[in-house]
């Protein structure tokens, strides 16, 4: 079974590779663009419909407001993007929010910025999942009622993707993400085109729109803004993501910031202009994005080419999260706040259980939030913005203690970004919190506390394993180990075991649960024959129950010989077939979960091989 399984594991993630070979997993700066801004780069396929989903519900002539708060947006993102400018220079092997607060704002600030974003990098994979089957469906309707099935499939693919490695997943990721920035730019131009030589497109019972904006409460502008702010998330991933770079990593990671601020900024600012010229307003049988495209291009080959391109985008936007919340991941571990197995590293130089781990919380939210992005969107930007605060208010106090040259500069930029990310935080968090912010600010100090209680764990753990040990502790003559065998009959693989039971003491014994005195009576007969010497118990069972009689009698030894160490042999037989060991029973599996917490007890297996079939 074990060869079965890892047949099927190299078919799917592909051979092992050395860590020499890691410098070949290394990104160029456009595989870079891929990975890291991916997610970035996929909002506009649902960001100017959240903001236009808060609007709408004011009267058509309110969506004029998307304008000015797409241009709000727009400057917000390339302040982080000068901000994030600064941080990998100040953190050239990776400046991520976790890092950046621990360093400077202390271990709380560090544990609340690394919880933010394991949340963001988790919904992110939701959101982008769902909104890409949102976008097929829109062309394809047979999905509809499929979307959650469909969206954990993406998810496992994506999973197994992720675990071939950054390089292979990073090739497979750049022809979508070009597709993409290929489609929508075209479609940017071809409706400027049309808009500035043509005259203006008519869109069937498209409603009047009036060039003044309508008043509308400062409130509801900020709730529209907040939704907006999902085009943000993703912005702070390449600062992260500095150690994927090839060298220079710290020239080529800004490079490619620049790159996808100006790209963001472009294709955001475009739809949302083109959006708002044609009248479109969100449908819940298609996206904005699939509407803008009809409008433009009609059901021609090029809409069906964009709505492919935009889902595949959106499905592998995710690809962001799995190239950092490993990482993030690791450095938590590391530190000794998660479990340490998510700081090793798989056969394919990946962070392989931390991938894992990201893809099953993933498909858990797609299933209760029933694979809907309008339902996932109000937790999302929480914990990108908490992250986005501590991060730059970090990089405030970096600069005030290290006082570099140019740190004044610096300073003021950093500081204004970690205001306008607090501003807008406390936006985000008082316009959603009854569409769903409140789990996530709830989710945060929880996680914050369960990082605590494992850190103190592992830092116990420590110290008791660290203690000294003495001479008398090696050489202890008090030291004794008894066996016990315990057997439902008599064959070869029981012979084994006694042969190798009297290698280990010369104090062996032999059990067996009376659940069919007959079969007792059968089976202690032969066992006078194969083992005369050796004692034999039988185990009373009214209730013909095996496990419960057994594990009484082992506390009674206990108790009889506290000091000694007690081994519990367990005779058991492998089949020739891996899958005919499902007929038979996992005595020893049962035995070792139900000893796990017995001191001075040693479960071991001694394994009869058959041949037949």
């Amino acid at each position: 079974m074990l060869q079965t399984l890892q047949r099927v594991k190299r078919f799917l993630v592909g051979k092992p590779l050395t860590s020499a070979e890691m410098h070949h997993e290394l990104l160029p700066k456009w595989k870079a663009l891929a990975v890291l801004s991916s997610d970035a780069l996929s909002s506009v396929a649902y960001a100017t419909e959240e903001i236009l989903l808060v609007l709408i519900g004011f009267g058509a002539m309110a969506t004029s407001w998307s304008i000015p708060i797409a241009g709000a947006i727009v400057v917000l993102l390339f302040l982080l993007t000068l901000s994030y400018r600064q941080t990998i220079d100040s953190y050239p092997n990776g400046g991520g929010a976790y890092i950046v607060a621990k360093e400077n704002l202390g271990q709380t600030a560090g544990l609340v910025a690394g919880a933010s974003l394991l949340i963001d990098y988790v919904l992110t994979v939701s959101v982008s999942v769902a909104s890409g089957i949102e976008n097929l469906a829109s062309a394809t309707p047979m999905l509809q009622n499929h979307m959650v099935l469909a969206g954990c499939l993406v998810v496992l693919v994506l999973m197994i993707l992720s675990l071939r490695g950054v390089s292979e997943s990073a090739t497979f990721l750049a022809v979508p993400t070009y597709a993409f920035l290929f489609s929508l730019l075209s479609l940017i131009g071809v409706g400027l085109y049309r808009a500035i030589f043509q005259g203006p497109m008519v869109v069937e019972f498209a409603p009047s729109h009036s060039n003044t904006l309508p008043e509308l409460g400062l409130l509801v502008v900020l709730r529209a803004f907040a939704s907006g702010c999902s085009a943000l998330t993703g912005v702070e991933a390449i600062s992260n993501g500095i150690p994927l770079f090839k060298e220079p990593s710290q020239k080529n990671a800004k490079t490619t910031l620049t790159w996808m601020t100006v790209l963001l900024g472009v294709l955001f600012a475009g739809v949302t202009f083109l959006i708002h010229s044609l009248h479109l307003t969100p449908n819940p049988d298609q996206t904005l994005i699939s509407q803008l495209t009809s409008t433009i291009f009609g059901k021609s080959f090029f809409y069906y080419f964009t709505q492919a391109a935009t889902a595949m985008i959106l499905f592998l936007a995710a690809g962001t999260s799995y190239a950092d919340f490993p990482r993030l991941a690791s450095l938590l571990a590391n530190d000794r706040f998660v479990p340490r197995q998510l700081a090793a590293q798989g056969d394919r130089l990946v962070f392989s259980n931390g991938i894992i781990g990201l893809s099953f919380a993933a498909a858990l939210m797609l299933f209760l939030f029933d694979g809907r992005t309008h339902h996932l969107i109000p937790l999302y930007a929480v914990g990108v913005f908490t992250s986005f605060t501590l991060s730059q208010g970090g990089m405030v106090a970096h600069h005030f203690k290290l006082r570099e040259p140019h740190w004044k500069q610096s300073l003021i930029l950093n500081l204004l970004g970690a205001i306008t990310t607090l501003v807008v935080l406390a936006v985000i968090i008082y316009s959603k919190f009854a569409q769903g912010a409140w789990m996530v600010i709830l989710m945060i100090p929880v996680i914050v506390y369960a990082f605590t209680r494992i850190h103190a764990h592992y830092v116990e753990f420590g110290k008791e394993l660290g203690g000294l040990v003495t001479n008398a502790d090696m050489m202890n003559p008090h030291f004794k180990n008894r066996v016990l065998i315990p057997i439902s009959g008599v064959h070869r693989g029981v012979v084994h075991a006694i042969r190798y039971a009297k290698t280990l003491s010369s104090n062996v014994e032999i059990c067996m649960v009376n659940t069919n005195p007959q079969a007792t009576e059968t089976i202690q007969s032969r066992l006078r024959e194969y083992a005369p010497d050796l004692k034999f118990t039988i185990l009373p069972s009214p209730f013909r129950s095996v496990m419960a009689p057994l594990i009484s009698y082992i506390d009674e030894i206990q108790k009889e010989h506290p000091k000694d160490y007690l081994t519990l042999l367990v005779p058991e037989f492998v089949t020739a077939k891996w899958y005919h060991q499902f007929l038979h029973n996992q005595t020893a599996f049962f035995l070792k979960t139900a000893l796990i917490g017995k001191r001075r007890v040693v479960v071991s297996t001694i394994r009869y091989y058959l041949e037949s079939t």
